[in-house]
Parts: structure tokens; sequence; C-alpha cells
């Protein structure tokens, strides 16, 4: 077969299609759901990491407090500090939120959730079938918002997560993994307590409210 002259041939490339599936590689790893001794670590260097280069204690709860002093500068002695020192703390947040949004709508694994059989009874025992997203929408809902069953669980719960975490000095976040880590004992204290709590309320409180 005759070609023309300045006619070349396309070599194939092999580095080319090995880069490019390692990064599909790299993809499907992440989408994955990464085990305990992976994601712990990575959670818990967070804390030296800020401390070192930075000299900042870790806690997203306090920026309740920071979101307050900026929108309300109200003549409140609570309110009444330097915020903007802690402005690096809100950035940290919208990153989570960002991090949160990239990785539902571009690294979500397709695959339904795995979740325990006994479980699946249980929870269709008080109507709640629809689970195989990450929140079950017989439960969060707009509609469900203004049953009683959804105001107590949304409403109710989510004030009195924000009123504790600030009353107790800290959520999960900063006592469980900053607090902790510095030795604390209040923050001892309250990680106890927030394991106490959640088995009180995952065993007996959240069963009568599922069932209203």
């Amino acid at each position: 077969m005759l070609c023309d002259k300045g006619y070349k041939p396309k070599r194939f490339n092999s580095s080319n299609l090995h880069h490019k599936n390692s990064t599909m590689e790299i993809i499907e790893f992440i989408k994955q759901p990464w085990a305990w001794y992976i994601a712990g670590p990575l959670v818990g260097l967070t804390v030296p990491a800020l401390l070192i280069l930075g000299n900042k204690n870790f806690g997203i709860s306090a920026n309740l407090r920071h979101a307050c002093a900026i929108c309300l500068p109200a003549n409140i002695s609570f309110f009444k500090y330097e915020w903007k020192k802690e402005i690096w703390n809100m950035f940290f947040v919208i990153g989570i939120l960002i991090g949160g949004v990239i990785a539902f709508q571009f690294l979500s694994n397709p695959n339904p959730m795995i979740i325990n059989q006994d479980l699946r009874t249980e929870l269709a025992s008080y109507g709640i079938t629809n689970i195989n997203g990450m929140l079950p929408a017989e439960i969060f809902s707009w509609k469900n918002l203004f049953t009683l069953k959804g105001f107590l669980m949304m409403v109710v719960g989510g004030f009195m997560i924000g009123f504790g975490s600030r009353y107790a000095g800290g959520c999960t976040s900063g006592h469980a993994i900053s607090g902790l880590s510095n030795l604390q004992l209040p923050s001892l204290i309250a990680t106890c307590c927030f394991f106490v709590g959640g088995l009180i309320m995952a065993n007996f409180i959240l069963p009568y409210i599922l069932s209203l």
C-alpha cells in the first residue's frame, strides 16, 4: 500500500494509557468506604498539624460563636472578642462543605449502602423503607419537617446539638479529638457523656420518636 511521503503513522503511547488506568484506579479507590486504619489516622493527624503549623485548636462548633459575633455585633460579652483571629476556622468549615459537595457529586459510590438486615427489619416496622441513600426520605424531608416526628428530630434535635456543644465548651471534634489529644480531663468527661448519651438515645429515645 502506497502512502504520501508526509504521512507518519501515529504511534501508540502506552504511557498515556497506563497513566489513565492509574488515575481511574485512584478514583475507584476513593469512592470505596475507607477502613478505620486509613480514615482514623488522617483525622487524628489534623490535630498536630494545626498545632504545629499554626498553633490552632481543632474544633467545629466554635464557628457558631464566630458567626454570631460577625453577623450580630451586639453588646454581649460572650461575643466581644477578636473573632478575626479565628476566621481561619470559618474557612476550614467552608472547605468541609465544599469537599462534601464535590465528593457527593463526583465521587459517590453508585452501589447501594450495605445495611444489616436486622436493622432494615426494625426500621421497616417504623415505616422507614427508603434507606438506600445517606438520609432516609421518610424522616429527612420538607414534608416530614411539619410532623411531630420530623420536628423533634430535625428542629429540636438540631437545637440540642448546637446548644449542648457550646454549653459543653466544644463538640465531638473539639473534645474527643483535640481535647483528648491534649490530655484535658473535661474533654474526657464530655466524650464519655457523648457516648453514654448516644447509647441512651439510640436504644430508648429514638425508637419512641420513630413510633410517633
